[in-house]
């Protein structure tokens, strides 16, 4: 005769820390983040490295002097809280979206030429994966109408649509924008939607003219730029060699004093030589008076003169940290600090994020060429491998299908083991596909960093949550109207 074991208890998937003084967990199964008090720290304690019958675990708990029926009722509390659970299951992963999961956003590439010639460029560097030969430079506006419409009519159900203007170097056809802006605004109107507006620009091309178009059509500008002259000047060059940053200098300031509708944001990329974040950081936010300055490692295949390897990255982190800290002093006196890199992370932890998809690429947002091909996002433009339909024809379902096939977290066997994959979801498909050659690979070389800076987040998220709870709440409402 077999005589049947009752399945036991095990700790479920979370990254346990502390803050402020509280004890927190991270669960993963639902992205979200509880404070814990002595009573469920004794039951997770007791699961450390061991499983234990229903029985024999309330039986644990009531010989540490608590109530039987208070141990009964904390045991299903926690086990309905998915803090543990009965036997071995599988990594919980977020369902996949819906086939028609509505558009909400397009990076409009209104040119593929730029005035610069920046030497890690993803778009003509040497990892380039777009293939412009032949194709138009510069978007028409009847490409540019297309996709506005394109965008509105799946937008369904959606009360607001967003379009990013990118480039080459975007302001090179800055008519065009205008042009789009006048249509969008009166395309939206008509079909009972509201819609926001970003750009990125090198600022080369900045004058007081367009400054005033864009503060007073709210349109977001984020300024790529890797801070004082001679990090600047490193990479960031003209084609005959020169520097940019004497010409951007003066135009910035115009920018940032007359740009009143919006949050002005610098754009670093971090490449060998160019890691000192701190003074970037200052120069950036200090000295020029960007609102927001956000950092993010070169993107790169094999091994480049100006990729970063683990010693850059290693610095990258520490200086990280230490501007979370600042971060963190500011919010415990309710200010902004503008570090991006913590604002969007805080922002995720808020909102309970569990992400199926690294981002809303090829799902919630596409870019469009100058050509009208679609892509999974504006790093994809112009690659023909990565066609995703045009904006003439619409979305290629079948293909659009494939590549969030490939992307979904649980496609990735590296992130099923891994407790910060909510955030992360195995990373940038860009990145993948340049390093790997594949948009569905985890990005491998960056694991180690990404949980390091998401358990310096959950420290600063569990710090405010006991200290000052109130800037979370009133930070939440702040981003969700940004």
């Amino acid at each position: 005769m077999t005589v049947m074991q009752a399945p036991a208890y095990r700790r479920a998937e979370y990254h346990g820390f502390q803050a402020g003084g509280g004890h927190f967990v991270y669960l993963v199964s639902a992205g979200a983040i509880f404070e814990i008090d002595a009573d469920v720290r004794a039951v997770l304690t007791r699961l450390d490295g061991q499983e234990l019958s229903h029985a024999a675990l309330v039986r644990e708990l009531s010989s540490d002097g608590t109530d039987p029926a208070d141990a009964e009722a904390l045991v299903r509390e926690l086990r309905a809280a998915r803090l543990i659970q009965l036997g071995a299951a599988a990594p919980v992963m977020p369902q996949a979206p819906p086939a028609d999961f509505p558009l909400q956003a397009l990076v409009l590439n209104v040119t593929n030429q730029c005035n610069l010639a920046c030497t890690y460029c993803y778009e003509f560097g040497a990892d380039k994966i777009a293939t412009p030969a032949g194709k138009p430079k510069y978007m028409t506006l009847e490409t540019a109408q297309a996709s506005v419409d394109l965008l509105i009519r799946e937008a369904v159900g959606r009360k607001a649509v967003h379009i990013t203007f990118f480039g080459g170097e975007t302001l090179m056809n800055f008519k065009l924008l205008r042009d789009v802006v006048d249509y969008a605004n009166a395309a939206t109107a008509a079909a009972g939607k509201a819609i926001t507006y970003s750009l990125t620009t090198n600022a080369t091309l900045l004058t007081p003219e367009i400054v005033t178009f864009l503060s007073d059509n709210r349109i977001g500008v984020t300024v790529s730029m890797d801070g004082p002259p001679e990090l600047q000047d490193k990479h960031r060059v003209y084609k005959n060699g020169k520097g940019s940053y004497a010409v951007i200098e003066p135009r910035l300031r115009t920018l940032i004093a007359h740009h009143k509708t919006r949050a002005i944001t610098a754009r670093v990329t971090l490449t060998e030589g160019v890691t000192d974040v701190v003074r970037i950081f200052r120069h950036l936010k200090d000295d020029l008076g960007f609102h927001e300055v956000g950092f993010a490692p070169v993107t790169t295949g094999e091994e480049r003169a100006y990729s970063l390897d683990d010693n850059g990255m290693d610095s990258v982190l520490a200086q990280f940290s230490l501007l979370a800290d600042e971060w963190l002093e500011y919010a415990l006196r309710g200010e902004s600090h503008g570090f991006t890199n913590v604002s969007e992370t805080i922002s995720e932890l808020i909102s309970g994020v569990n992400k199926s998809h690294p981002c809303g690429a090829g799902l919630g947002l596409m870019g469009v060429s100058p050509s009208g091909d679609l892509s999974p996002c504006h790093r994809f433009t112009d690659a023909d491998t990565h066609s995703m339909g045009h904006v003439s024809s619409g979305i290629d379902r079948a293909k659009q299908g494939d590549f969030l096939a490939k992307g979904h977290v649980e496609a990735k066997y590296d992130c099923q083991s891994c407790w910060a994959r909510p955030l992360c979801a195995g990373g940038c498909h860009h990145e993948a596909f340049v390093r790997y050659g594949d948009t569905g690979h985890a990005n491998l070389h960056y694991c180690d960093w990404i949980r390091q800076w998401t358990d310096t987040c959950l420290r600063i998220y569990g710090v405010l949550a006991v200290k000052n709870p109130g800037f979370l709440e009133r930070f939440a409402e702040r981003k969700g109207l940004s």
